[in-house]
């Protein structure tokens, strides 16, 4: 089925949503809401192409409204550059790799019955200016949400949000993921793929089970940090929020979700945040370094199978097709291992009529796409955040302000996890990497500035007075 008019006019009017918000709120607040409501409602699959133009749809939509809202309307240009540091060596990678990797990758391939194509000048441009357009929350982010008030109202947003998302998915759950046909017109992935152990996993509108499931597990982790600190994102206990978002992640009846929820949800709440921070890093640092684990054979594949074929037979054999494919796509990917193979499906032609070789990890499209430059520079700043925010921990403002960054910490961290077995990346992840690394460097920069300002005489002279007696 093909999108109807609703979700073109969708597309159409969210730019003037951007104008009301950016008109009425302040900035950071305005880009919280235009990213995370176009995630949240505008229509997946459906784009407006224009000859010469990348594609207007659910990720460009919302970005472009939010840059357009900043410049236009609030008045405020943003920056891509805050000094020179890892952050903007990574950014550089992360917007100009592609343009090497297409003019590497300018021979045809043969694949099967298909002829894939060699890269284009025209392709190196639209590449670098798709990684530019999917990059921009993270920029606005890192700029305009970095207070610790920012932090919470992040947290808070996503609680209100997910409450609200709730009502949808609760209906999915009990009436099948009919929403995105009833007001789209069509439906944005494998039905079968969201009925599970005798019902259904809602979709909404974010085009899967897997990925909404991601959602509500990301809003009881929000909830948790809201519970820890006693504040209301609404006027409900925050711990019958926590107890109520949990009941809806099991509903939506997916194990891995319902895994790190499990684990989060109690360290969120009685962890002290410093832990939480050491956690955090180590997840960050198992998604950088998975694909020299996978390589290595580090990566318990057997452990990982045996568990799996004791909750079904189903999860065990999905989860040995994805072992098998990420081995066989590695091999292709190491190929030409630096670079990548460009676009076009090029990184997964594979010769193999007995097995599917269909990528599931965010991990093995980026590295056979992009090669490593790419890969690191994508996961690399993701990762940065959280060690960023770690190592700006020491100065946060307040108790609630430690807890905020670790609970954000923790939320970048489980969803750069999430991208070895997943391979959605969406907008509101950049966003939230961006806050995080806004927020450490906003705390950086704070204690610079206390140091570089002059003791009062008064205080000089004491100081001198205690080195003469030498204290």
């Amino acid at each position: 089925m093909t999108p109807n008019l609703v979700a073109y006019i969708a597309l159409v009017l969210w730019p003037l949503v951007a104008l009301y918000l950016y008109s009425t709120r302040p900035i950071g607040q305005a880009t919280v809401w235009m990213i995370l409501g176009g995630y949240l409602l505008l229509p997946v699959g459906a784009e407006i192409k224009i000859e010469q133009v990348p594609p207007f749809d659910k990720i460009s939509v919302p970005n472009l409204a939010a840059l357009i809202g900043c410049v236009l309307v609030a008045r405020r240009l943003p920056r891509i550059w805050h000094g020179f540091g890892l952050a903007e060596i990574l950014i550089v990678i992360f917007l100009f790799s592609p343009f090497i990797t297409t003019e590497l990758n300018n021979d045809a391939i043969r694949f099967w019955q298909m002829i894939l194509p060699g890269g284009t000048h025209y392709d190196a441009l639209s590449a670098a200016v798709g990684q530019f357009i999917f990059f921009i929350p993270f920029i606005l982010a890192r700029q305009y949400l970095r207070s610790a008030a920012d932090n919470a109202y992040i947290l808070r947003i996503l609680v209100v949000a997910g409450l609200a998302y709730s009502l949808l998915m609760l209906f999915e759950v009990r009436m099948s993921p009919q929403l995105h046909i009833w007001i789209y017109g069509y439906f944005p992935h494998a039905f079968e793929q969201q009925m599970r152990e005798g019902g259904f996993r809602p979709v909404v509108f974010l085009g899967h089970g897997l990925i909404v499931a991601l959602f509500a597990m990301t809003t009881v982790v929000a909830a948790a940090a809201l519970w820890r600190t006693q504040t209301r994102a609404v006027r409900l206990p925050p711990a019958g929020i926590v107890a109520y978002l949990g009941i809806v992640l099991f509903l939506c009846k997916t194990l891995g979700a319902l895994v790190y929820a499990v684990v989060l949800v109690p360290l969120v709440r009685m962890a002290k945040p410093r832990l939480q921070l050491q956690v955090a890093v180590v997840l960050v640092t198992v998604a950088l370094t998975y694909p020299m684990l996978r390589t290595m054979d580090f990566v318990p594949t057997t452990l990982l199978l045996d568990a799996a074929g004791t909750v079904s037979t189903d999860r065990a054999g999905s989860l040995q097709s994805r072992f098998y494919s990420e081995k066989v796509l590695l091999e292709r990917a190491s190929e030409r291992i630096w670079f990548g193979w460009g676009r076009w499906g090029r990184g997964l032609a594979v010769e193999d009529e007995t097995h599917s070789t269909i990528p599931d990890g965010r991990w093995v499209i980026v590295l056979g796409m992009f090669g490593l430059f790419g890969f690191v520079a994508e996961f690399g700043l993701l990762a940065l955040s959280v060690f960023r925010a770690a190592a700006a921990f020491r100065f946060a403002e307040s108790a609630n302000d430690r807890i905020y960054l670790a609970a954000l910490a923790l939320i970048v961290a489980i969803s750069t996890v999430d991208l070895i077995p997943n391979g959605f990346l969406s907008p509101w992840t950049w966003l939230l990497a961006g806050a995080l690394l806004g927020r450490a460097e906003a705390l950086h920069a704070h204690v610079r500035q206390r140091q570089r300002i002059p003791l009062p005489d008064a205080a000089l002279r004491l100081k001198g007075s205690r080195e003469d007696v030498g204290v």
